[in-house]
């Protein structure tokens, strides 16, 4: 590493520069002692003698200092420290040598004194000028074109923001003249603020005035640099984006940036999201860390939208081993690919197959022996299994339950169960084959497992979602079709669900249902006027919102929790636990087998029918299957 460093042409520069300063700075240093008059005879043989072996002195004290292994724009505080420490140690070793040869005959102290501190001032003075030229990419406009030509295209950039954020931000803008922004103002609420500056660049006025200072600028885009802001604020400052015509941004919020560091990288355009406010969830690291670091983590419907964060969070706690088990091969190899190449996991085995095969989870089980299973695999999409209501049995309920009792057999520790809101007081399929599963988990508890579930309400930018397909309908030009005027739905961020399953995995274990905290409803209709105007446009007049009516087994009010249902606040501020009666095991067996019969025979009117005897708080929609029942019920392969 040594002999490799000392060849590069930079190392050679540095040390040529460094002893011009030296000889400089002991020449500078006797003309200060005498006042600049001409030196005598004497002093300039002291001079001669003494030059030479001070020279290689302090060259070889700065090399074994480290201050020929920086780098030059990244020269700091410490390097300074080290700059001074070792101009100390020279001058030391020079002056403790004539003290002991000669007793200082023929040489000035004082001038060691200057020396001393002239080296300092010229060496630190070298190593900022070089850092300064280079933090503002001098060199690099100097000597390219296509840098020349990029400084004059960069887009004069206005700031929301002046925090710690705006602060790092400015630093990382300023610094890569490879990026195409030059910051021309910061904008920030804090009266206090307001007339100083940031890295050289003014704090100009409050948020409020924003269209003013746009068009004062002349700026070309915004930049939202608030991480903390709630929803209130967001919307109020969107506005005011949108009020100066120009392009805005924003960066993540403080859940999204990693140890604080923030990155332009980093910068991306106002989503709905950011409207949410939600503030980032606090996870107890310790107590998830206890649950899987060094265990083996099966995920079931690992290539969907939760199950794919689920494998995200969870290789941030160092599983000894994750599976992703999924029958979707695109989607399983989308993240098999992310966590492999992206994020470096490679302690993982990705198996293609679905839940249902029993004899695929005895392998599986009997193999990998997972300890820890998270099961997010279920059909979601209410319209498509309302008119599909078998495969609710064979892929929600039937799944759910080959998977516990794989589980069981096999003395899993934790078993967690990804429900939904829709299992509450359900209208369709989809929220009864859940809440069924739910029953499942309950009748299985006492056994070695321990068993949870975890209902939370819609998610954003999951499959199925409404905002792809409000944002897909905005790209077209419109309409955006919504359901009914008054339609309401609770929604949290993918990563924010992830998280809060995470957290209630070391929080349960006997058959508990914990509940997220979801916030207020948000109507849907609202949602897509929001979504319009993030886009530039206006809703109604330049995008217009079509009301379409309820689709099949859909209703206009989520809910959370059924009435009778026992909730109990838990340790964590954002999570509710459900003490619910369970049911026994043996009254499940015979609906159970009935409702597989019933799948075989595509009979929808029947599945819904014992459906409501096993829900009782299921209230059944007209059937409105694809395929009319059979009069026999065939083996199903």
């Amino acid at each position: 590493m040594i002999k490799q460093h000392i060849k590069t042409g930079n190392f050679w520069l540095i040390i040529v520069i460094d002893l011009l300063l030296l000889i400089g700075a002991h020449l500078l240093a006797y003309l200060i002692r005498f006042e600049g008059h001409p030196l005598a005879p004497q002093e300039l043989q002291a001079i001669r003698l003494i030059l030479p072996p001070l020279l290689l002195l302090k060259i070889i004290v700065f090399y074994f200092s480290g201050l020929y292994r920086g780098m030059w724009r990244y020269t700091s505080l410490t390097d300074v420290k080290n700059i001074l420490r070792a101009c100390l140690i020279g001058s030391i070793i020079i002056v403790g040598a004539l003290l002991f040869i000669n007793r200082f005959e023929g040489f000035s102290r004082s001038v060691f004194v200057l020396d001393c501190l002239l080296t300092f001032l010229l060496i630190t003075g070298h190593r900022v000028v070089l850092r300064r030229l280079l933090h503002h990419g001098t060199f690099k406009l100097i000597f390219s074109s296509d840098q020349r030509e990029n400084h004059g295209r960069r887009k004069r950039l206005l700031i929301l923001g002046a925090g710690d954020a705006a602060a790092k931000l400015l630093n990382e803008i300023q610094s890569n003249m490879a990026l195409p922004y030059r910051v021309i103002g910061l904008l920030d609420d804090d009266t206090k603020k307001i007339g100083r500056r940031i890295h050289g660049v003014p704090v100009m006025g409050a948020i409020i005035d924003l269209p003013e200072m746009a068009i004062n600028t002349r700026a070309q885009e915004v930049l939202i640099d608030i991480p903390s802001t709630n929803s209130e604020q967001i919307k109020r400052i969107v506005d005011l984006c949108r009020e100066t015509g120009l392009p805005f941004k924003t960066l993540p919020n403080l859940n999204e940036i990693i140890n604080g560091k923030v990155s332009i990288k980093a910068v991306r355009d106002v989503s709905y999201r950011d409207l949410l406010g939600r503030p980032p969830v606090e996870l107890a690291q310790e107590q998830i860390g206890k649950v899987l670091s060094g265990r083996c983590v099966l995920v079931t419907g690992a290539g969907g939208s939760i199950g794919a964060e689920l494998c995200r969070q969870i290789i941030r706690f160092n599983p000894g081993r994750l599976i992703l088990l999924d029958a979707g091969e695109m989607n399983l190899y989308q993240v098999e690919m992310e966590i492999l190449y992206e994020y470096g996991f490679t302690d993982y085995v990705t198996i293609l197959g679905r839940v249902q095969n029993r004899c695929l989870l005895e392998d599986i089980f009997t193999h990998y022996k997972p300890e820890v299973v998270f099961h997010a695999a279920a059909y979601k999409h209410v319209p498509m299994i309302e008119r599909n209501p078998w495969e609710a049995v064979y892929n929600n309920i039937l799944a759910t339950r080959h998977l516990i009792e794989a589980s069981v057999r096999h003395k899993v520790d934790r078993f967690i169960l990804v429900s939904t809101d829709k299992a509450v007081r359900p209208t369709n399929v989809m929220g009864a084959s859940k809440r069924m599963t739910e029953k499942i988990m309950q009748a299985y508890c006492g056994k070695t497992t321990k068993f949870m579930a975890v209902r939370f309400g819609n998610v954003l930018g999951s499959s199925g979602s409404v905002i792809p397909l409000f944002r897909r309908q905005i790209e077209m030009g419109g309409p955006v079709t919504v359901t009914h005027q008054e339609m309401t739905r609770y929604f949290m961020s993918i990563e924010e669900a992830a998280q809060l399953i995470l957290q209630a995995a070391p929080m349960g274990g006997n058959g508990e249902i914990f509940v997220l905290e979801m916030g207020s409803p948000i109507k849907i209709a609202q949602m897509a006027r929001d979504l319009i105007r993030l886009c530039g446009k206006e809703p109604d007049s330049e995008i217009e919102i079509k009301f379409i009516g309820l689709r099949p087994g859909e209703k206009l009010y989520e809910e959370l929790i059924t009435e009778g249902e026992g909730i109990i606040p838990t340790e964590h501020k954002k999570i509710m636990m459900l003490q619910a009666n369970g049911i026994q095991l043996a009254e499940l067996e015979e609906p159970l087998t009935r409702l597989e019969e019933l799948a075989r025979a595509h009979d929808g009117d029947a599945i819904k029918e014992l459906l409501k005897k096993l829900v009782p708080e299921y209230s059944p929609q007209k059937s409105n299957a694809i395929l009319p029942a059979k009069n026999t019920t065939p083996m199903f392969n």
